[in-house]
């Protein structure tokens, strides 16, 4: 289906405000902009489809998120509003249910049914992955009446994507509507929901002072820019990143204006992109030019498969010196990130990339320890090269930044809990026999396993996804993810021994990291690591 359909299936499908016969009666709550109308069912209420900004469209286009606009009646809340405007992904793990359009700051609301608003609940916001170019808060894997369910609300979020979400041309920086934010407008949209649910999840029965952000993948990239930004200061008490890296060869160190060796600014590649739709010059017109550019071509087909091939004219989040003051990690060793408590981890065959085709090209990289290394990702001698580049990619990419983030925080006394998820559902293991891929962690932690993998989920599977969601339902309560009837979770205590394993039969294991030798030579050489 081109993008362009899928616009016209978005207008379709409002529904007019304040027509009770057009959708059944359901609970009704005040926020900003007017009143909303949710759904029930199952004992949970659902609200769908909730502005949190204006539709970033028109003049909007790259700039700041703005304020809701008011609509009349009571606006419906039962359908998923429009995810953002993106080229799906094909055998995507979370295949979206929404249209696609540049009008898509929505967002959703799970709480128990009835809920008052005096009620006072925690809060968890889920920030989805994609890689910043893919996904959106609709696919059910990502529904939350199961933490509804437990006495916790739960927000899903969009944010801007692709080159509506980061980018940068030397006329935007002159216009300069938005006192210098500019380049990261999905990380902006980020922070204006979390402001949007400081504003008003206190109507849904939500505690405003007890929000537990979350995510996977570039939802827990998000999550380390979060924990760093000044501008989110405040906005949650607790964190949750899931194979969100947490290393400068993840995140990066673009710069907005300034070029840094085979690192080009973002303002650069902006102009790249312009040129190639015969966009000419840095001034108003061209702004203009760009803003007018139908959503389709703002595009053009950027998804995780092809950001490789447009990597002259796209380039992610950026530290802008506002949003991101600085890299992550930069502010995890100096300790200026929000102090916390953090959930941290990754799965056992998680993504990761290596700039290397060859093991032996692979195991130069480690310099002087070349023979350690190639005893600890190649004890036998005999794996693959793919195998090796594999196993080392993920490891630099995923796992070691998320032990690197564990050790550096709970080194400095705040509770950290770290994980390494590497069940694999039952009728998934003659496909993954690696073990769990990157993203299979997310229906157990949201406990939509069911949601995920339909009648195939057995019993392990079941209880599997009700441990791991009754951890991080108990984090989101009280800032610990132990509770009655759990397994006890360890902290982190800055040496790395507080590893917690959902192994591959579904038990809970403790203790050193099995794959501590790996972890520390990469650790060693993650600057020869390219």
């Amino acid at each position: 289906m081109k993008f362009s359909h899928m616009l016209a299936l978005s207008a379709a499908s409002i529904l007019p405000w304040g027509n009770a016969a057009a959708h059944p009666a359901g609970p009704i709550v005040q926020v900003e902009g007017g009143a909303i109308e949710g759904a029930s069912e199952g004992g949970v209420d659902s609200f769908k489809g909730v502005p949190f900004a204006a539709p970033p469209i028109g003049e909007l286009r790259w700039r700041a998120p703005q304020p809701v606009r008011d609509w009349g009646g009571v606006r419906p809340a039962t359908h998923n509003g429009n995810d953002c405007a993106q080229a799906p992904m094909p055998g995507e793990s979370a295949p979206l249910g929404a249209a696609l359009s540049e009008d898509c700051l929505y967002l959703n609301i799970w709480r128990p049914k009835g809920t008052t608003g005096n009620a006072r609940l925690p809060v968890m916001v889920w920030i989805h992955g994609g890689g910043f170019v893919n996904g959106g808060a609709s696919p059910t894997v990502y529904y939350g009446a199961q933490f509804a369910r437990q006495a916790v609300i739960m927000v899903g979020i969009n944010y801007r994507l692709g080159r509506f979400g980061f980018f940068a041309h030397p006329a935007l920086t002159a216009e300069n509507k938005d006192q210098g934010q500019l380049g990261n407008y999905g990380l902006m949209d980020e922070i204006a929901a979390l402001k949007w649910v400081r504003r008003n999840i206190a109507a849904f029965g939500g505690d405003p002072a007890k929000v537990t952000i979350f995510g996977e993948s570039a939802g827990g990239m998000s999550v380390n820019y979060l924990l760093a930004s000044q501008q989110a200061r405040g906005l949650f008490k607790g964190a949750i990143i899931q194979s969100g890296g947490g290393r400068s060869n993840l995140s990066g160190t673009r710069l907005r204006s300034a070029d840094q060796p085979g690192q080009p600014s973002l303002e650069r590649l902006g102009l790249n992109f312009a040129k190639a739709n015969g966009i000419e010059g840095v001034d108003a017109n061209a702004l203009s030019q760009l803003r007018a550019l139908p959503a389709d071509k703002v595009v053009n087909g950027l998804n995780m498969w092809t950001m490789d091939a447009q990597a002259d004219q796209y380039g992610g989040p950026i530290i802008d010196g506002i949003i991101v003051p600085e890299s992550p990690d930069a502010a995890f060793v100096a300790g200026r990130q929000a102090k916390v408590p953090i959930i941290v981890g990754a799965t056992e065959d998680d993504l990761g990339w290596i700039g290397a085709t060859t093991k032996a090209d692979v195991f130069a990289m480690f310099g002087s320890h070349d023979a350690a290394a190639r005893k600890a990702f190649d004890p036998t001698g005999k794996a693959d090269d793919q195998q090796v580049l594999n196993l080392v990619g993920q490891t630099r990419m995923m796992i070691e930044p998320a032990r690197f983030v564990a050790k550096t925080i709970g080194n400095q006394g705040m509770p950290v809990f770290a994980y390494r998820f590497s069940y694999v559902a039952r009728s998934m293991r003659a496909k993954w026999t690696r073990g769990a891929p990157h993203a299979t962690d997310v229906p157990y932690a949201l406990g939509t396993v069911v949601e995920k993998y339909g009648a195939a989920a057995d019993s392990t599977d079941r209880a599997v996804g009700r441990t791991m969601n009754s951890y991080w339902v108990n984090f989101a309560k009280t800032g610990d993810p132990n509770g009655e009837g759990l397994p006890v979770w360890p902290r982190e205590n800055g040496k790395g021994t507080g590893l917690m394993g959902f192994n591959r039969d579904g038990m809970i294991q403790f203790g050193p990291d099995p794959r501590e030798d790996q972890l520390n030579l990469v650790e060693q050489a993650q600057a020869k690591l390219k």
